[in-house]
């Protein structure tokens, strides 16, 4: 519902976009399928060559941030006596005679040198390719290109991914809508809008079809896990590449065993010791465990130490011990503080959700001696000290004891946490409730790294 509403105001905005640009001039529909292999003519009307391609501006840089980008149609490529030239469609004009479409041009120059390299060639880099769908967050297939042409100029609006694109390629389409017709049927059609459309040209990946921004960073990490998944491995190596380092980390995060594995080996060991720095250090662990031991070898001794030496605690768990899953981000504090402090503390550090489930309170040996809920700490007077409320009879769990028992402990208890402890007593980690689902839907994925305060 939200999705279709979003889709209804970006056509609203559209069509105002091309009425505002075709006021008493007539509109013109077509599509790439319709065209590709049409005449052209020269200004006497005679016919020198057929389209072979459709250049389109490869970037936003007509547009101000704030509007749409449809890219424009800017050359028309063909083959004249022998030799295949990208002519300037500035100077042509694109006609529908008795439903054929013909090009006619006006006087015949070549596209400026620089345009034609930067442009995208739409058969070649669109039509049949996989493209995202931004808005619905998923990988399909091209199966033609919807475009207008209107007083501003020719542009490309939409993609057709649904069966009718497909047809039409066939040059099918007609028959079968007049067959479903006279049983009150017709071929579904789906387009994504321009705007909800993230191309990937597999030949140049440094060519977007989009706003200076990848659309996709815009995207839920996990959503574009998903995404990149679905890609073949040298396509998912490039769009991984393409996504700023803190996002990369969120997205590798996410991802299965296997496609973290392979995109950590596609990269230099520098670059993926970098992100992997910004990864918690239970995630890392998992993902190591998926790679030949020489490749984590090297990859540690390229960590910062600090990073390195956690990652390879946790590397000493068995796969079946609750260390193996805990999670070593967590917050730490010492009974003394005021409720004021702890919430300082808070603000500045700005720790993930996950890890203020519950708050540990530690002695000066990092013995675990109490915890204290979000809640208490919230609703209880500022200048209160945390060893005024904090709760000294609470649940823990053993670094080596079994993963298995943490489901029943969890249920039995209703708790969001468990803290992890050692055979001393000293806080190790805690395990959340995401980590215990995931590892019983043997995904095997954790969350983030720890430091006390005093």
């Amino acid at each position: 519902m939200y999705f279709n509403i979003i889709r209804f105001f970006k056509q609203l905005i559209f069509y105002s976009f091309i009425y505002k640009n075709n006021i008493m001039t007539p509109q013109i529909t077509f599509y790439a399928s319709q065209v590709i292999g049409c005449k052209i003519l020269d200004p006497n009307g005679v016919g020198f060559g057929k389209v072979l391609e459709i250049i389109v501006l490869s970037s936003a840089t007509e547009n101000t941030p704030h509007e749409a980008f449809r890219p424009r149609i800017i050359g028309i490529r063909t083959k004249i006596e022998g030799q295949i030239r990208t002519l300037d469609f500035s100077f042509m004009k694109i006609e529908n005679r008795q439903n054929k479409f013909i090009f006619s041009c006006n006087q015949i120059l070549d596209l400026d040198k620089t345009a034609a390299e930067h442009g995208i060639p739409l058969k070649k880099n669109i039509l049949d390719r996989q493209i995202v769908d931004i808005n619905g967050r998923k990988l399909v297939r091209v199966n033609d290109i919807r475009l207008v042409s209107i007083a501003s100029g020719t542009f490309a609006i939409a993609v057709d991914i649904g069966t009718e694109g497909l047809l039409r390629r066939l040059g099918v389409a007609d028959f079968f809508n007049k067959i479903l017709n006279i049983f009150g049927f017709s071929i579904p059609t789906q387009y994504i809008l321009w705007d909800d459309v993230e191309a990937f040209d597999s030949s140049n990946f440094n060519i977007k079809l989009s706003h200076s921004s990848s659309k996709l960073q815009r995207l839920h990490p996990s959503d574009i896990a998903d995404i990149i998944e679905e890609m073949g491995s040298h396509s998912r190596t490039k769009v991984f590449e393409s996504l700023d380092e803190e996002k990369a980390a969120d997205v590798l995060e996410e991802m299965e065993p296997y496609a973290q594995a392979q995109l950590i080996e596609s990269l230099s060991i520098g670059k993926a010791a970098d992100l992997l720095e910004k990864m918690p250090a239970d995630e890392v662990a998992d993902l190591l465990d998926e790679l030949e031991e020489d490749k984590v070898e090297l990859l540690l001794n390229e960590m910062e130490k600090e990073s390195s030496e956690e990652v390879r605690e946790l590397l000493e768990y068995e796969d079946k011990e609750v260390g193996s899953i805990m999670t070593t981000d967590f917050l730490s504090f010492r009974h003394n503080m005021s409720i004021n402090q702890t919430l300082e503390v808070l603000r500045e550090k700005k720790p993930e959700a996950d890890t203020i489930y519950s708050l540990f309170i530690t002695d000066d040996n990092e013995k675990l001696v109490a915890t204290v809920s979000l809640r208490d700490l919230v609703v209880s007077a500022p200048e209160k000290t945390l060893g005024e409320i904090m709760n000294t009879n609470f649940i823990r769990v053993n670094d080596e004891d079994k993963i298995n028992t943490l489901a029943e402990i969890i249920s039995k208890y209703d708790l969001l946490a468990i803290p992890v402890t050692d055979a001393e007593n000293t806080l190790m980690g805690m395990v959340v409730i995401d980590d215990i689902v995931e590892d019983l839907m043997y995904k095997g994925k954790t969350k983030k790294g720890g430091r006390a305060w005093r």
